[in-house]
């Protein structure tokens, strides 16, 4: 049985400057039982979620956390307790309404492979009769908020897109209603480790421009703490054994069932704690597609730069040439180096060596805001912040 279980206040998720549209979510002794098992599925669970924080569900497999994810938006009925959205008790309500109000994201997407990209953003808001020219304006809307240039994906459909791109667009039609709360069911585990840091950094962008709840089931303990302003570790039949900050599970694990699910190298995992965003960025000569190459080469010798960032029309980063090889050419190109590597500023450190190491580069170009050009950061800096994280854990 799971005691009443309430986190501590939100960091970012409760900061009074932070736009929130998400709504609570308390769960009052909730429970699933199948016919034929012993035991429940998940044990009179009680848990409360403030609105516009993002909460983690981790646990062994078969500990019930993907069961009672679905009870919230009630694809599995409770055999018994309630739950609330905010101050609605919406247990009883009609499930189809319900699912309506609450985004879901699945691996792959979910989507469906016969329709467009559009069509698939924009079937709830078809289902609550919006007009067309309401809900074509939202479909361009949301491929924006999710890095996707509407003029070239609205009209595809899910094979011509890439594991990536699906996911994008999953979670493109979770939002398409507004809904207050998005449910994520082990969203990004079929995707490769670039692309699966890629859109991890891309939800939380979104998060912070839109402050939904979010419900996040993962197995991965790295991604929860990268992700989670709270973090449920659950045991069997869902039993909360801990819900509280990354950091205060990291440093306090509850009991050593924690410990031991946490793993060798907790220490080292404090590292993910620590962002892009946290240290001091390089700032770079830039220059749009199509300028002149002789103005920006004397720009960047004028600075010291021995590279520059070509940047697109949205002030997006797509290249990172050399002064040498930008004096080779007339015109700035406007060639896309699919190799570049990118970070956002919520991206951790790990992340960022990551990148580097993938790319065989001794930096990364930083995002921010609708991925537009933060700096660059070097590999220098990335392990001197890590030096002195290692400095800090250890005192």
């Amino acid at each position: 049985m799971s005691e009443a279980t309430s986190a501590p206040a939100a960091g970012t998720a409760g900061s009074s400057d932070r736009h929130i549209s998400g709504v609570s979510i308390r769960l009052d002794g909730v429970t699933k039982r199948y016919p034929g098992q012993d035991r429940p599925a998940v044990d009179d669970v009680t848990l409360e979620i403030a609105a516009g924080e993002t909460v983690m569900f981790v646990g062994p497999s078969g500990c019930g956390k993907t069961t009672l994810l679905k009870m919230l938006n009630r694809l599995i009925e409770p055999s018994s307790g309630r739950i609330h959205l905010g101050e609605e008790d919406v247990t009883d309500q009609d499930a189809d309404q319900l699912r309506r109000r609450i985004g879901y994201v699945i691996q792959a997407g979910g989507l469906f492979p016969h329709m467009t990209v559009a069509t698939n953003i924009g079937m709830v808001p078809r289902m609550l009769k919006w007009e067309k020219q309401r809900i074509a304006e939202r479909v361009d809307e949301l491929l924006d908020l999710v890095g996707l240039d509407p003029a070239v994906y609205r009209d595809r459909y899910p094979r011509e897109l890439s594991g990536g791109q699906q996911q994008r667009v999953g979670v493109a039609r979770a939002l398409a209603a507004d809904p207050p709360v998005l449910l994520m069911d082990e969203p990004f585990g079929a995707v490769d480790p670039i692309t699966r840091q890629r859109l991890q950094d891309e939800l939380i962008r979104i998060q912070e421009e839109l402050g939904k709840t979010i419900v996040f089931v993962t197995h991965d303990f790295d991604e929860a703490v990268k992700l989670g302003d709270k973090i449920v570790v659950f045991d069997v039949g869902a039993r909360v054994v801990q819900y509280d900050t990354p950091e205060r599970i990291l440093a306090e694990p509850a009991e050593e069932y924690v410990a031991d699910f946490v793993g060798a190298g907790a220490t080292l995992k404090q590292l993910t704690l620590t962002r892009v965003g946290d240290v001091d960025l390089m700032q770079v000569t830039t220059a749009t597609a199509g300028a002149d190459s002789a103005q920006v080469v004397a720009a960047a010798q004028a600075a010291g730069d021995g590279f520059v960032v070509v940047l697109d029309r949205r002030g997006r980063p797509i290249s990172w040439p050399t002064v040498a090889e930008l004096a080779r050419t007339t015109t700035v190109p406007d060639t896309v180096d699919e190799r570049l590597p990118v970070v956002g500023l919520r991206s951790t450190l790990n992340d960022a060596l990551d990148t580097m190491l993938a790319a065989s580069q001794g930096g990364v170009v930083v995002t921010g805001r609708r991925d537009g050009l933060a700096g660059v950061m070097a590999v220098e800096t990335v392990m001197a912040a890590i030096q002195r994280t290692r400095t800090e854990v250890a005192g």
